[in-house]
């Protein structure tokens, strides 16, 4: 028999839950109101699924995530939450959640999920499913996007655009490369053609976020 937590701050709600759990034979080996309290159960119980409120008082739904997770790594955590949110869902999923629901998943649904959970699948609310697709999308247009760039750029472009994350001038950097200063600025005019970008500062603050260059140090 399945064993199973459930962390929620709204009574009749938690209540609810586990009398629906109960009927559908999972073990309810703890209920809880609160975050930390939650996170005890966990520990102590080591159960095969939490049921996670998002909004939790003192500390976020995605914060306990995590700390269920490294407190008894065989559990799997379900968000159940009101939060329509991409950013939430994929936080969620990052953070180690096996599961989305949206509190309006009707009772025989989300228990229908759980079971899949259980048996290693993942369960997300049918409004969320479309949005976590579409974030996935982006994230992939995105990587794609990003590894065409670095491989257009040559080393030489790479290094100075290394030195304009530096706040190097272009004298400064014709001075380090041994170059004149205009073939600085065709190499930076060359670097924003190939990144589809308008400014230094854009293409400086791309490099960063993509791990090609190293804030300066002070």
């Amino acid at each position: 028999m399945a064993s199973v937590v459930v962390v929620d701050d709204a009574e009749l709600f938690r209540e609810a839950l586990r009398a629906a759990f109960t009927q559908e034979g999972l073990d309810v080996v703890g209920v809880a109101a609160d975050a930390m309290a939650g996170i005890d159960l966990a520990r102590e119980h080591e159960p095969d699924l939490v049921m996670l409120d998002l909004l939790m008082p003192g500390m976020s739904g995605l914060e306990v995530v995590g700390a269920i997770v490294k407190a008894s790594p065989r559990t799997k955590v379900v968000l159940l939450t009101a939060s329509e949110s991409a950013e939430d869902l994929l936080a969620a999923v990052k953070a180690g959640a096996s599961g989305y629901l949206t509190k309006d998943t009707p009772l025989p649904r989300l228990v229908s999920d759980m079971q899949d959970v259980l048996e290693g699948g993942a369960a997300v609310s049918p409004a969320m499913g479309g949005k976590l697709f579409s974030a996935l999308r982006d994230l992939l247009r995105h990587q794609g996007t990003s590894a065409a760039r670095r491989s257009e750029l040559t080393g030489r472009e790479l290094e100075i655009l290394s030195l304009v994350g530096e706040g190097k001038t272009s004298k400064e950097i014709a001075e380090r490369l041994y170059i004149s200063e205009n073939t600085v600025r065709n190499h930076v005019r060359n670097i924003l053609d190939k990144l589809g970008m308008k400014s230094r500062f854009e293409a400086v603050n791309w490099a960063y976020r993509e791990g090609l260059i190293e804030v300066a140090s002070s």
